[in-house]
């Protein structure tokens, strides 16, 4: 049929016009199509990528906890089962990462720093097994020295980063500072940073030879530096540091967690994971040129997944991506554990089961460290005992660690000491004065308990609201401690009271030394604490004694060349059967006041009676 000729429809005739509709039809119905592929990021043009994020495993490598002897609600076997259904969709491009603190808090891990070293570490390969792109170190995984760090670094198929690391000498990055991931054309630079506040936690030796930048500073410098150098399509932040800049606003230096005062501050990324403070977030945020940058957190222990949706569609008259970005975190529960997996690392978990399953000695009676929150008890006591033993000081001082575990009566094994330090500090022998003792102990205690004003009032300080209504877990239903527990300190090698009708720091008043003999404040004394807390972390020395970094130095006797709970083990072996006890040595008072309250508190924060 030859087209007739003219510009008006009303020449044509019926059965042409309709041929002339019907085209048009089809490519409108086209060009609808494309349209809504292009907008559910389906077209050819469109790059879908999903980046996923670990941050704070802390060993949580398989999903039986060794210590509690129990099964977790994360592990990285349960991640990998996630990451291999998501790599199996080839329509997506699937890029893993992890966010630091994964080489401290399990028996896994431990063994394999300390005890197995003559291999490749195992954590390594099971990374590599994984295939993870890219990690960023973290604090935790600096405590274990540069024996462990160094080692593991050189073991691992992807780089491991910390851009704000620094080497004292030269003054570039001690990790590598960033990577280029190179994923369906697309160029994706991963910049890794790590918290700065190390040095207000961490002995100097296990970080020697390097400083901590600050984070703002740092970023400012090396997305200049990526953006000028690689031109890269996503610039990706892959950060060791939490996301509250106001926490630990005591410590001195840059902030310990800078990740949202990054994504604000310095314009250039695209999606920011953060982490170290093991809070879950989902957030987004508006920087200072007025882009919105995705902060993703996934908490602690493989128990959620960050999940960061990006569509990648290239834009020609632009000459550049545009750029659909969204955030989700995706929880592990219902994921079972990757029989290859399992499979593959069996033999490494049945070495470490044997490791931890060691009997090392028999307590002749249970200890609970939720009693230690209320009053003297021997689960905080049975470490004062150790540390005094271990440097003959003079004054012991000792924080909770934990809130919820317990050691039962009869065999100790070696998983119970995981329970009773969980930490791998240092034993630091300082020199103190009693006046300083006296304020750092005003310190810990204006942290723990609120000021009683009569016995219905709470001992314990809570989290509350502008309303003064305490703040209750969504997911628990319980409150909130206001302040870290693990800062909650008490001495051993004094008799002392604490009053708490009185307001935080008029509140101590010490009464003898543990044999009677008089406390003088002006007289120096040999001190026993942690490496953590004789670094000036939680504020103890440098808020509560006053004392500057400074000067933490110069009053430092001696450090530990083991970590605590390696004294500990060799302690309780030597002992074959101890017998647990609280000293008694300092008590709460109004008494009357403080038991009520104890009995209430306890059952508010547990469900249990005290």
């Amino acid at each position: 049929m030859a087209p007739p000729t003219g510009n008006s429809l009303t020449s044509l005739s019926l059965p042409y016009k309709i041929h002339i509709m019907k085209k048009i039809l089809l490519i409108i119905s086209l060009f609808l199509s494309v349209t809504l592929f292009a907008q559910n990021g389906e077209s050819a043009n469109t790059i879908h990528l999903k980046i996923l994020e670990t941050g704070d495993v802390h060993g949580s490598v398989f999903p039986q906890d060794l210590v509690k002897q129990s099964i977790r609600k994360g592990s990285l076997a349960q991640v990998e089962t996630y990451v291999k259904t998501l790599r199996a969709d080839k329509k997506q491009t699937v890029i893993l990462l992890d966010d630091g603190d994964i080489l401290q808090g399990t028996p896994f891990v431990y063994y394999y720093n300390y005890v197995d070293t003559t291999g490749v570490h195992q954590l390594a390969t099971i990374m590599n097994y994984m295939h993870y792109a890219a990690g960023t170190v973290g604090n935790h995984d600096i405590e274990p020295g540069h024996a462990v760090y160094d080692k593991f670094r050189k073991e691992l198929d992807f780089p491991w980063m910390a851009a704000n690391a620094v080497v004292d000498t030269t003054g570039k990055p001690y990790f590598k500072p960033y990577v280029i991931l190179h994923r369906d054309g697309l160029k994706i630079a991963v910049l890794g940073m790590i918290t700065p506040g190390i040095p207000n936690w961490l002995p100097p030796s296990v970080w020697s030879g390097m400083h901590f930048a600050g984070m703002v500073k740092t970023a400012r410098y090396w997305v200049k530096y990526i953006r000028e150098k690689e031109h890269p399509d996503l610039i990706i932040g892959l950060f060791h540091s939490g996301t509250d800049s106001s926490y630990g606003s005591h410590d001195p230096g840059p902030p310990e967690n800078a990740s949202v005062l990054v994504a604000k501050e310095v314009p250039g990324f695209d999606i920011v994971f953060a982490g170290h403070d093991h809070k879950p977030s989902n957030q987004v945020v508006t920087n200072i040129a007025g882009k919105e940058v995705l902060v993703l957190d996934p908490g602690a222990h493989a128990q959620l997944v960050s999940e960061a949706n990006i569509y990648m569609t290239y834009n020609p008259k632009m000459h550049r991506y545009e750029k659909n970005i969204s955030g989700h975190l995706r929880s592990m529960s219902g994921y079972k554990p990757d029989s290859a997996f399992m499979h593959k690392f069996m033999s490494d978990f049945v070495q470490v089961q044997k490791f931890v399953n060691r009997p090392i000695g028999k307590f002749t009676k249970g200890i609970d460290a939720r009693n230690a929150l209320f009053g003297p008890s021997a689960f905080v006591d049975i470490i004062h005992q150790l540390q005094l033993k271990d440097t003959h000081a003079d004054v012991s001082i000792v924080s909770l660690l934990s809130m919820n575990a317990r050691i039962d009566k009869g065999e100790f094994y070696m998983r119970d000491l995981f329970k009773l330090y969980r930490y791998e500090n240092y034993l630091y022998t300082m020199k103190l004065s009693g006046r300083e003792i006296k304020n750092l102990l005003e310190y810990s205690y204006g942290l723990w308990f609120n000021t009683m004003k009569n016995k219905s009032d709470h001992l314990l300080l809570f989290k509350e609201d502008a309303n003064g209504n305490l703040i209750k877990s969504k997911w628990t239903g319980r409150p909130y401690l206001k302040n870290a527990y693990y800062n909650f300190n008490t001495a051993a090698g004094i008799k002392y009271v604490v009053d708490v009708s009185k307001n935080p720091g008029s509140r101590i008043t010490i009464l003898s030394m543990a044999d009677g003999k008089p406390f003088d404040m002006k007289k120096m004394y040999t001190v026993a604490i942690n490496s953590y807390q004789g670094s000036g972390g939680g504020g103890t020395l440098t808020v509560g004694a006053g004392l500057s970094k400074k000067e933490l130095a110069k009053r430092l006797v001696s450090n530990s060349k083991k970590d605590i709970r390696y004294l500990m083990m060799q302690w309780i072996e030597s002992q074959k059967e101890l017998a647990p006890k609280a000293l008694d040595e300092w008590k709460v008072i109004p008494e009357k006041w403080a038991k009520a309250a104890a009995k209430k508190d306890r059952e508010l924060l547990f469900g249990d009676k005290y």
